[in-house]
């Protein structure tokens, strides 16, 4: 008999907590649809205003990871669970969770400075510590760079905006810096000549600022003549590894020679 009373308070306890997990789990679908179709809607917006790429992707990362806290508190309001206490115990945890997680607070911090002091965006190619790459995305935690290899590289915020950034793309043209030796018996004026001439014919670069050809050295082996060159940054590599096709092929042609490191070992014998 009282198993017959309490079946249908049992019942009435499992309709309605199952009818408190299927709207948890509806909030839960339509929430998460809801802050896809927002971040979308920013990308949308601050892409037709055109905003830098890189603050494109650290806002919507953002305000995904926040859309996304709010809707999971609102779904486990739903199954009955007082909220305030939760928040409070968050906030707990979130001291907690934060003093143990320094690290990953200050890549956090690092990629807001990043973004708002503009030092790197979305697609140019910088060097940090020994690595280089083009920067593919500035996230919430870290960097990517992919690599001249295609390998992709995730460094953290925090050790990237403590190293030194080196900015290959952040200006318009660049400088390539050669070094070119040239033997103590070979004749300079013709060497620089040659160079010259090397400089007049690649229609890559640039007439201004003119090109310096000068004796920076006078090495152990070698007299050292520097070229350096102005060229628009995207052609730098390619012009840098033409120019040192040229310069042997040059030499080559005028006799002038380039030396290498060598040494005298001389033998006594002991009579």
């Amino acid at each position: 008999m009282e198993w017959k009373e309490l079946l249908p308070e049992l019942r009435q306890y499992v309709t309605q907590f199952g009818v408190q997990i299927i709207s948890a789990i509806a909030i839960l679908t339509i929430g998460i649809w809801a802050s896809k179709s927002v971040t979308k809607l920013l990308r949308k917006i601050l892409n037709r205003k055109n905003v830098d790429i890189t603050l494109v992707e650290f806002s919507s990362s953002a305000l995904k990871f926040t859309l996304y806290l709010f809707v999971i508190i609102a779904a486990v309001s739903r199954l009955g669970i007082e909220t305030t206490s939760l928040i409070a115990a968050l906030g707990a945890a979130g001291l907690a969770i934060g003093l143990a997680l320094q690290g990953s607070l200050s890549n956090v911090a690092a990629g807001i400075m990043l973004i708002i002091f503009r030092q790197i965006r979305v697609g140019q190619f910088i060097e940090s510590g020994d690595v280089k790459g083009t920067v593919e995305k500035v996230g919430i935690f870290n960097t990517t760079l992919i690599t001249i290899e295609n390998k992709v590289i995730f460094i953290p915020n925090s050790k990237l905006i403590n190293d030194n950034i080196i900015n290959y793309s952040e200006k318009e043209n660049r400088m390539i810096d050669l070094v070119v030796g040239i033997s103590y018996k070979d004749d300079i004026d013709k060497a620089k000549s040659a160079l010259q001439s090397i400089i007049d014919d690649d229609s890559d670069i640039l007439k201004q600022p003119a090109a310096l050809i000068a004796v920076g050295e006078l090495a152990d082996n070698s007299v050292k003549i520097y070229v350096r060159p102005w060229v628009v940054n995207k052609k730098a590599v390619e012009v840098r590894f033409r120019l040192i096709e040229q310069i042997k092929k040059k030499f080559d042609e005028e006799n002038i020679s380039i030396p290498y490191p060598q040494r005298d070992v001389y033998i006594h014998q002991s009579k």
